[in-house]
Parts: structure tokens; C-alpha cells; sequence
């Protein structure tokens, strides 16, 4: 062998006896074959099996794996961040004629896919009150292909009744799709309470460390699963095994990190809930929070993430109680080591209900930093508006 082709061509190594911990990174846009016939043959591996990257390597697999027995699914797929699993779900599974029912409290940008991007495909989106049955039952009709639901809702957090809504849904021969990234599989199983299709934000508590984008989408049907999936391969879209990895490793200390988070939004809550600046704090475990007893019967836990509503009164000096804090960061997203606070305006992308009073929601995550600092950022952050 020349040299040159020496610094090309990888030579194989005996692998017997080693296994690592870690799992490896197996990156691959070309996968080989060992003669014509095999080659000629690919596209018999199935679904499982392997003939370009695009489709997965076993880094993705063993993530995909890990996730779906956590969720109680038939099949788990991959797709470059959480609100790109919500749209290639839907998209892949609506055509022009048909009418989808989306919660009024779904996320932004979902609205905003089915406003812009459903419409201009000809399909017919309408949204529904996520806490109310009878208007979801109002609304359905023959034409309702998917009903779309996120439990919580976003910033609202409004938990909504899935075994219901799924009945309804089923009945009239519609898919029940949730954005399910707030609780997680750790929190709720979606699956298991009649929903078809569960998406989550991996770039939130699965990866952890708030330095990646991915989505994952899990399905109750196989056949859903692989129709997705082939739409996913018409379009080309796929995820980097080394993000994949990341996310492995994340999910390593989730569940120490999901349930820390859980813990430190409770003890920041009881410090914030009778101050006069407050006026109302929504939380799933909390009994005022709206969806409270569907909180208990279907979730097994909550994220650390919770929502302040500040007294009018208050408003005027949220600049400056933000300036105050040393600990917490201003920014979106949730689910990494530092915790986080973000101001919202939501009026824009609620239809069916109206938002009472001021527009501006703080979205606070706790993340791992010591609990005493956290503490000091909060009652600094309501000295100011005291």
C-alpha cells in the first residue's frame, strides 16, 4: 500500500475485550458495504438497519433506544430540536383538505408553523381551550385529522385532561400528538394516557448543559413511526452524532437534575408566594395552579420551571429587580446548570382566551447552583419591587 493511500484508508484493530462506559461516537455520512450484492440489497436492512447516515448510526440508535423505553413507545425518532419535532410530526401526517385542532396554549412557534405553513399547504388549522372539553368536542369534525396538545400549556401552564381529549379525538378518527419537553418522560407519559404521538425538547433536561438543539419524537404506532420516518428522509433531515453523544451523556444525571430543579422551584416559590409584588404563581403543584388534580392523577413529577404574574403595581420596576440579580441569567430556554429568568408577552399568540391584565409573564428555571445564592437573588429581585 503507497503511503498516500496509507493516510486514507483506516486500518481495522482487534476490538475483543473492550467495552467503554462511554457510549461511542459513530460518525458517518457514507456507510460501506462489503460486495455489489450487499450494496445492491440496502434497502432490505429496514428500518433498523443501516445504508446512509442521514437515516442513523448507532450512536443515534442507542439514544433513540434510551428514549423511547423511557417514554413506553413503539418507536422514537430524531430531528434537530423540539419545535422541529412538533412540525415534521404534523406535517408529515396532513395533506390539503384536512382541519387540525391545536391548544390556544401551545407553543409560539407551533402556532406560527400552523398559521404561515399549514395554511399555505391548504390545510386548516383552529385552535381550541385547552381546559375545556366541550369546546374541543365543539370544534372537531370530520375533517379533523390531528389534535395537538401541550401539558402544560406554554408559560401558562394550564395541564390539560389527555385521557379525555384522546377519547374525543380517537372517536372522531383523529391523532392525538403533545409537546411533552416541560415534564418530560420522567414527569408524564404521555403515551400511556392514549396520546399517538409525544415530542420533547432534548435541548432542555435531556441534554442538560444548554449547549445543543434537539427534538425527539415517540410514537404509540410503529406504522405512524415509519410514515414519519419517511417524510423525515424526503425532506433530509437528521441529527450529528456528536450531539446525539452529548445527549446520551446528559441523560446520565437527568433524573438527579430533573428533581433537584423540582425541589429548589418549590423552596424559591414559598419565599415568592406572599410577597405583595406577587400576585400569582403558576406550577402544576400548586393547588391554585390551574390543572392542578390532573397534575396528580397523570404526572409523576415536575420541572423546575414555574411562571410569576407581577402585581401592577410592581411592573413599573421589573428593570431594576432584574438588574439586582447576580445568580439567575436572563435568557429562554430551561433544563441546563444555571438557572434562568425570562420576561414573556404572550396576548400575541392566544386566540381563544384573553390575557387578564398586564401582558408579561417571568418564566423562572432553577438550575444546580447553591441553593443559599439563589435564595439572595430572589429576595434582592423583591427588595426592589417591595
Amino acid at each position: 500500500m503507497k503511503d498516500q493511500t496509507r493516510c486514507v484508508v483506516t486500518p481495522e484493530v482487534n476490538e475483543t475485550g473492550y467495552r467503554s462506559l462511554a457510549p461511542a461516537v459513530h460518525r458517518a455520512s457514507t456507510i460501506v458495504f462489503k460486495d455489489a450484492a450487499d450494496y445492491a440489497a440496502r434497502s432490505e436492512r429496514g428500518p433498523d438497519g443501516y445504508s446512509y447516515g442521514l437515516y442513523g448510526t448507532p450512536t443515534t440508535r442507542q439514544l433513540e433506544a434510551k428514549l423511547n423505553g423511557l417514554a413506553g413507545a413503539a418507536r422514537t425518532l430524531l430531528v434537530p430540536s423540539g419545535q422541529a419535532a412538533n412540525a415534521v410530526a404534523a406535517m408529515a401526517l396532513l395533506s390539503a383538505g384536512d382541519h387540525v385542532l391545536i391548544a390556544d396554549t401551545s407553543y409560539p412557534a407551533m402556532r406560527s408553523l400552523a398559521d404561515v405553513d399549514m395554511k399555505r399547504c391548504g390545510i386548516e388549522p383552529e385552535y381550541f381551550n385547552p381546559t375545556s372539553l366541550e369546546d374541543l368536542a365543539g370544534r372537531i369534525r370530520p375533517e379533523t385529522k390531528l389534535v395537538w396538545c401541550e401539558s402544560p400549556g406554554s408559560t401558562t401552564l394550564e395541564v390539560q385532561d389527555l385521557p379525555a381529549i384522546t377519547g374525543i379525538a380517537h372517536k372522531a378518527g383523529a391523532l392525538v400528538g403533545c409537546d411533552n419537553t416541560w415534564a418530560t418522560s420522567l414527569g408524564c407519559k404521555p403515551i400511556a394516557l392514549g396520546v399517538d404521538i409525544v415530542t420533547e425538547a432534548l435541548t432542555k433536561y435531556a441534554s442538560g448543559h444548554s449547549d445543543l438543539l434537539m427534538g425527539a419524537m415517540s410514537f404509540a404506532s410503529d406504522e405512524v413511526a415509519l410514515d414519519v420516518r419517511a417524510y423525515m428522509g424526503r425532506i433530509g433531515v437528521g441529527v450529528s452524532p456528536d450531539d446525539a453523544a452529548l445527549v446520551l451523556r446528559g441523560m446520565e444525571t437527568m433524573a438527579l437534575r430533573f428533581n433537584h430543579a423540582a425541589e429548589g422551584a418549590k423552596r424559591l416559590i414559598d419565599r415568592l408566594q406572599d410577597h405583595p409584588a406577587v400576585a400569582d404563581i403558576l406550577w402544576p403543584p400548586l393547588e391554585s395552579s390551574p390543572g392542578h388534580a390532573l397534575w396528580l392523577r397523570d404526572f409523576t413529577g415536575a420541572a423546575g420551571v414555574f411562571t410569576v404574574i407581577l402585581a401592577d403595581g410592581a411592573l413599573a420596576k421589573l428593570d431594576d429587580a432584574l438588574g439586582a440579580l447576580k445568580t439567575f441569567a436572563i435568557g429562554a430556554s430551561w433544563g441546563g446548570t444555571r438557572s434562568l429568568v425570562a420576561p414573556m408577552s404572550i396576548g400575541h399568540s392566544r386566540s381563544v382566551g384573553q390575557v387578564a391584565g398586564e401582558d408579561l409573564f417571568l418564566r423562572f428555571s432553577v438550575g444546580l447552583e447553591a441553593p443559599e445564592e439563589l435564595d439572595a437573588d430572589i429576595e434582592a429581585f423583591l427588595s426592589v419591587l417591595a
